[in-house]
């Protein structure tokens, strides 16, 4: 077994890399563990890699270029807008995601940011610490088996919300211009247009990846859409949904709440716009998390590495050539 390949984890925020460390040992001897933020870095630290794990490194056609003995670049996450897709499948680089490891997570979060708001648990909590018991405080309340949710992006996650939400009785549309066939949609789910999607529902969750085609997807137009009683869930990515035409909605009271997991720029500073607002809930980017969905994530990241430099075929590649 050749474990003479030089792969480096560029950049991780976890608290160590043991678990790579240990998927890996039969093909590289050390792991380098870097902290490479920017194109600069990466091209000084990384040009010797023949396998590249990555969090938010970026990894532009300009940096690609120098990695010339690259084959695989894995990202610990589903997300890989750091990563030019293009570029990389023209310079023959693997390009892998883990599109699998925390599902349940991230629509267990989504459904309990949805409840927080629906239910105004946040509004409750704050009220009664204040001293006032008043349940006429957080009026109106309705029940959700008269509601409807739009879910946006209808892949493992937006699936897995769709069966949550089912299981409180509430109608579920969804929209996901790769999924036109209704024989297609999960069971239950109805798919319509993104514009009827904002119109009908009362709760809006969004589960699409970030690209050129959902980038500012929720503008002021698209958000001007939603009923004045709705609320808007954002777990995927922060550059969907536009945050300046979200705090005019909330500021004008033409949405009732919006909790939010991701920002367009993290981690997001204590003088936020949004942060002002009651109505608004977020959280630091967290929906993945569990203890074990963290170690899956880990292990994944390393074994697609390991697969690709022992000569096997890629199982989470995303940029097929």
């Amino acid at each position: 077994m050749n474990n003479d390949h030089v792969v480096l984890v560029a950049d991780c925020d976890h608290p160590d890399i043991d678990i790579e460390k240990r998927v890996l040992a039969d093909v590289c001897r050390e792991l380098p563990w870097l902290n490479c933020r920017s194109e600069d870095e990466v091209i000084a630290q990384c040009a010797d890699a023949e396998g590249l794990i990555i969090m938010y490194a970026p990894l532009t056609r300009r940096v690609m270029q120098h990695l010339k003995r690259c084959k695989i670049i894995a990202r610990y996450g589903v997300g890989v807008d750091t990563i030019d897709l293009r570029a990389a499948a023209e310079l023959g680089i693997v390009a892998s995601n883990v599109p699998d490891y925390g599902t349940e997570e991230v629509s267990d979060h989504a459904l309990a940011m949805m409840l927080c708001l629906t239910r105004k648990i946040a509004q409750a909590n704050a009220y009664v610490k204040q001293g006032q018991w008043d349940f006429r405080l957080m009026q109106p309340i309705f029940r959700h088996q008269v509601q409807t949710i739009g879910i946006i992006g209808i892949g493992r996650i937006g699936s897995a919300m769709a069966r949550k939400v089912r299981a409180l009785g509430m109608r579920v549309l969804a929209f996901d211009p790769y999924i036109t066939d209704p024989a297609r949609a999960p069971e239950g789910v109805t798919l319509v247009s993104l514009e009827t999607l904002l119109r009908e529902s009362d709760v809006v969750s969004v589960h699409c990846p970030l690209n050129d085609e959902t980038r500012n997807l929720l503008d002021e137009a698209r958000l001007g859409l939603m009923k004045p009683t709705a609320y808007l869930v954002n777990t995927a990515r922060g550059n969907i949904v536009n945050e300046v035409a979200l705090e005019k909605m909330l500021a004008e009271k033409r949405l009732a709440g919006a909790a939010l997991d991701v920002l367009a720029s993290e981690p997001g500073r204590v003088d936020h716009p949004l942060f002002k607002y009651d109505n608004f809930l977020c959280s630091p980017h967290m929906a993945w998390h569990s203890s074990e969905s963290a170690q899956e994530l880990k292990r994944k990241a390393a074994e697609e590495v390991r697969r690709v430099l022992r000569g096997e075929a890629p199982w989470y590649q995303v940029n097929k050539f």
